[in-house]
């Protein structure tokens, strides 16, 4: 830490976190709550489309911190939308403990790709959907419904549908989302469904489209569902309906991604929704934090050793 930092920052030892993010002024108040309440202290660079109401924020935040008795410094807000100092920012190795973008794909993407500080994130939000054999008809229907239509935009919304070829009302489910004006592609045996069901390219299956268009394939059974998810999710959330126990629990246990879900419609997938409150977003890597990031995920350890003069023979 060098001392210019020290000075700046509120604690020697606290950590620092820098949060990246377009759009959405609530942002700033949500990254700055969750930091300061974990012990930590943040950075914050809005986007310029809303660069008056960050600063209104951050100036309420600002008034609060020094009344609760918290530096004023514990969260500061980039005073410039220079993308030259984003950059300078990713690279800040031993000033910077954390990253945290929220944002498009192209934000993200060059996050993940420039950042030589941690970085909590994801990238594409390719969530399945799969109907099993034993699913109830009218609860496929619904939660498929919802999966995708309720809001198509959001990293959680279903991107493919996996029909069992043993699910009998697959039509039913089918006709539900093209009736919703839900676009449909699919492999061949999809397209015997209905013939309103495009042809899906190779590209189609790995494509987060945040749209009302969905990729739509049958497959022989659970193995055939899991292989399917293990080629193309991008580990972020992933749902089944099934009213068999054994498929289920099989199911969660072995979709790796950060959000498995049992009937329930994938944009369940928030923090909020979880009961963490706010979240800083939802990260799908492997290490720390996965999933919503809220205050537990802004929280490390160490290990404090107290002994009595004990040596190690």
């Amino acid at each position: 830490m060098s001392p210019r930092w020290s000075q700046r920052w509120p604690r020697p030892g606290a950590q620092r976190s820098a949060s990246f993010y377009e759009s959405r002024p609530n942002v700033t108040a949500d990254a700055a709550a969750l930091c300061v309440r974990s012990g930590n202290a943040a950075l914050l660079r809005g986007g310029s489309e809303a660069v008056l109401s960050n600063h209104a924020i951050h100036a309420a935040m600002a008034r609060g911190l020094v009344r609760g008795g918290l530096p004023e410094a514990a969260v500061q807000l980039l005073p410039t939308q220079d993308r030259a100092a984003v950059g300078a920012m990713l690279a800040a190795a031993g000033l910077i403990d954390m990253i945290v973008p929220r944002g498009g794909k192209s934000l993200v993407a060059r996050v993940q790709a420039d950042a030589r500080v941690p970085v909590l994130a994801h990238l594409d939000g390719i969530c399945h959907s799969y109907i099993h054999s034993s699913a109830d008809p009218e609860m496929a229907r619904a939660i498929a419904l919802n999966a995708k239509m309720r809001r198509t935009g959001v990293c959680g919304a279903m991107e493919t549908l996996l029909l069992d070829s043993g699910f009998p009302a697959s039509g039913d489910v089918i006709e539900a989302l093209l009736d919703a004006g839900c676009e449909l592609r699919g492999d061949g045996r999809a397209q015997a469904l209905d013939p309103r069901i495009g042809n899906a390219g190779c590209e189609d299956w790995d494509t987060e489209y945040l749209d009302a268009i969905l990729a739509v394939a049958v497959v022989d059974g659970l193995d055939a569902a899991l292989d399917h998810i293990a080629r193309h999710s991008s580990g972020h959330t992933d749902a089944i309906v099934a009213q068999d126990a054994d498929v289920q629990e099989r199911f969660l246990a072995e979709v790796d991604s950060a959000i498995v879900m049992a009937n329930a419609s994938s944009q369940f997938a928030d923090g909020g929704e979880f009961g963490l409150g706010a979240e800083i977003g939802i990260a799908t890597g492997r290490l720390h934090a996965r999933g919503p990031v809220a205050l537990e995920g802004l929280t490390t350890y160490k290990w404090q050793v107290r002994g009595t003069g004990q040596t190690r023979p």
